[in-house]
């Protein structure tokens, strides 16, 4: 088997596949292990003419021609387990972050710049009490909520539907389903968590930013597209919302200038999944969807298409 892969990745987390696999130019490949950093676009697809299976790195697929692969018949895969747990954890700690002001008195503190030591200066908001409102309650939402309701906080979802008794069941915790114009004009911390599709392009834009309270914090790990950035800019500015906390762009990796500036801003270089252990476990999973494909066992696979 010939594989090819568009970015260095930990060769500890690929030995099962030593014995099975000669590495090959993209030209001589027959799987491509691809990155979400690294677009797989339909003239790479189409110069490889041995290439019967893409596994994406990652939950996310949208770098990748799906189109040009269905063309091709070639199976795409992805990585959603691992994904979980690390980007739960860091949308956690960019929630508290933002609230508690964390990233700001550190950067203040080490300039020279922060407010003198005292009760009633550098105060912060405390998550205790408050309500999350979580946009895409999936695996990765579920996670988040998990981790707040441990904090004391409420929780109210937005999905396409409602979860049914079954799922509402496992999760442990009591969430509430609402609209997404409920969840905005309610929740405390809003939190991004559903997939890219053209649908939910800017599903947080100028109107969505005035539904919020002037004290709720935005809190983005899934994708840069899901925020128009420059109306976020804005309701920054205008006091509109307290603050944000983002680790995805819209027009990634550049970041929309204002944010740079803004202390009432947290921002993360596309971190969710940046672990030493999930890089690992991702790694696994994408020789999990290799020799599941290799073996013919469409069953273990984690088909996207």
């Amino acid at each position: 088997m010939r594989i090819a892969f568009t970015t260095s990745l930990p060769a500890e987390g690929f030995t099962r596949l030593e014995q099975h696999t000669l590495y090959a130019p993209l030209e001589e490949a027959e799987v491509l292990v691809s990155t979400f950093d690294k677009p797989v676009t339909r003239e790479m697809i189409m110069s490889a003419p041995h290439l019967q299976l893409v596994t994406n790195f990652g939950v996310g697929f949208n770098n990748i021609d799906l189109e040009a692969c269905r063309e091709r018949g070639i199976r795409v895969t992805n990585t959603p387990q691992p994904v979980i747990e690390p980007t739960a954890e860091l949308a956690f700690a960019l929630m508290h972050d933002v609230a508690r002001r964390t990233a700001e008195f550190d950067r203040k503190l080490r300039a020279g710049k922060a407010e003198p030591f005292g009760v009633m200066n550098n105060l912060s908001h405390s998550l205790y009490g408050k309500t999350l409102g979580i946009i895409g309650m999936g695996r990765i939402g579920q996670a988040l909520a998990r981790r707040a309701v441990a904090s004391g906080m409420r929780i109210v979802y937005h999905n396409r539907r409602p979860l049914d008794d079954e799922a509402m069941r496992r999760l442990g915790y009591e969430a509430r389903y609402v609209s997404k114009e409920e969840l905005l004009m309610e929740a405390d911390f809003v939190s991004l968590h559903l997939p890219y599709t053209p649908e939910v392009k800017h599903i947080i834009d100028g109107k969505a930013l005035r539904m919020m309270k002037p004290t709720a914090y935005l809190i983005n790990t899934a994708r840069g597209a899901h925020v128009d950035e420059q109306a976020l800019v804005k309701a920054l500015k205008e006091g509109e919302i307290a603050g944000a906390a983002m680790d995805v762009y819209e027009h990634e990796p550049q970041i929309t200038p204002e944010l740079l500036e803004m202390d009432n801003v947290v921002l993360s270089p596309h971190t969710g999944t940046g672990t030493w252990e999930g890089r690992i476990a991702m790694c696994k999973n994408v020789c999990d969807n290799i020799l599941a494909w290799q073996n013919n066992e469409i069953d273990k696979m984690n088909i996207v298409l």
